[in-house]
């Protein structure tokens, strides 16, 4: 049996935690690519890292307020939650550049 998982309401999303979330390039990007492509499976995503890694990426992104996931089936779909950080935090996601276009991702 799966259990649900966590999102925080949008009054419970937190400015630290929203901050740690983005700090990471990985994470920051996923946001990014959330941003300008809207939903996305998560296997759609892309990067030189492990799925575990990716998998915890995630994660925190979506323990923070960033992100919700939609259990479809076997499917997650991972949609950005820029009402709800917007509406915390207006001008946030500008400022830490998810809005931004795309820059070279460096993984060193």
């Amino acid at each position: 049996m799966r259990t649900e998982l966590f999102h925080p309401g949008r009054d419970e999303i937190s400015l630290d935690r929203v901050l740690h979330a983005l700090s990471d390039p990985i994470r920051r990007d996923i946001a990014r690519v959330l941003h300008e492509e809207g939903s996305r499976v998560c296997g759609q995503l892309e990067y030189p890292i492990a799925k575990s890694t990716l998998s915890h990426h995630l994660k925190v992104l979506r323990e923070s307020g960033v992100m919700h996931t939609e259990v479809r089936g076997t499917t997650r779909v991972i949609t950005l939650r820029r009402d709800d950080i917007d509406t915390r935090f207006p001008g946030l996601l500008d400022a830490v550049q998810v809005t931004a276009p795309a820059a070279t991702l460096s993984l060193a």
